[in-house]
């Protein structure tokens, strides 16, 4: 699954999934450039991947300005000639029950889980259909599937992302760019390391392979659909949940 040549955003990039990402994209020969509020973190990510023999650049971003994003991905383009691949990882959580859950709460998850990732596609999609030839990768979850209590906001912005992904999929397959998600299931990240030890258990029952899922295991999902393999593969949820959710 060589990347040779390509370009990929990543969003999200500074911890977890999307640096995991981040790494892995520059690893398969991709020029990678990361994106994320803390700059600091970019550039450790961005120094690895160059040690390595990768080539990569940091820019800090809020996703949610859409002023922001559309310097950034103006100035990625600038800076590498193109954007061929767009993982659209970033994410934040604000749990609690429905009706304690304050607008602002709702608001901030939607605007930077879902509305982002319609204002990145958005910003690069007249590179990629100049170029004819796009990879869109959405990190969804498997709470965007089946629900879960106290994440409301959450799996809301996550359900939406699927529906935002294949209503893409649909617009731009004409010019061979193809839109699909990643939806992982439990993976330990600081967003789950929060949680304690008996749910983590409780979990973990609830999933066939025994385990929890790591960054690389979605990472790895991200960078075949970004691959010439997927070519045939649009509008697809690619779950990554060791079995937790099946149908």
């Amino acid at each position: 699954m060589s990347l040779s040549g390509r370009v990929a955003l990543v969003t999200g990039a500074s911890q977890g999934i999307g640096r995991a990402c981040g790494l892995k994209l520059a690893a398969a020969g991709a020029s990678v450039a990361v994106a994320a509020r803390n700059q600091e973190k970019l550039n450790e990510l961005v120094a690895e991947i160059t040690a390595a023999g990768g080539k990569a650049a940091a820019f800090a971003l809020d996703v949610g300005d859409e002023e922001q994003v559309k310097a950034t991905v103006k100035t990625a383009i600038a800076q590498f000639g193109k954007i061929d691949i767009l993982v659209n990882n970033a994410g934040i959580t604000k749990d609690t029950l429905v009706m304690r859950m304050k607008r602002a709460d709702w608001d901030a998850v939607l605007q930077t889980n879902l509305t982002s990732a319609y204002l990145c596609t958005q910003a690069i999609m007249s590179s990629m259909l100049k170029q004819r030839w796009g990879r869109i990768i959405n990190i969804t979850s498997v709470f965007g599937q089946m629900g879960q209590a106290g994440q409301a906001n959450y799996a809301a912005s996550k359900a939406g992302l699927i529906g935002l992904t294949m209503a893409i999929a649909r617009e731009v397959g004409s010019r061979s760019i193809t839109c699909n998600a990643v939806a992982p299931g439990f993976i330990e990240t600081a967003m789950t390391a929060g949680l304690g030890d008996e749910f983590k258990e409780m979990a973990v029952k609830q999933i066939p392979l025994g385990r929890v899922g790591s960054v690389d295991d979605v990472a790895s999902a991200v960078a075949f659909l970004a691959s010439d393999d997927a070519a045939y593969i649009t509008g697809h949820v690619l779950n990554v949940n060791g079995g937790m959710l099946m149908g």
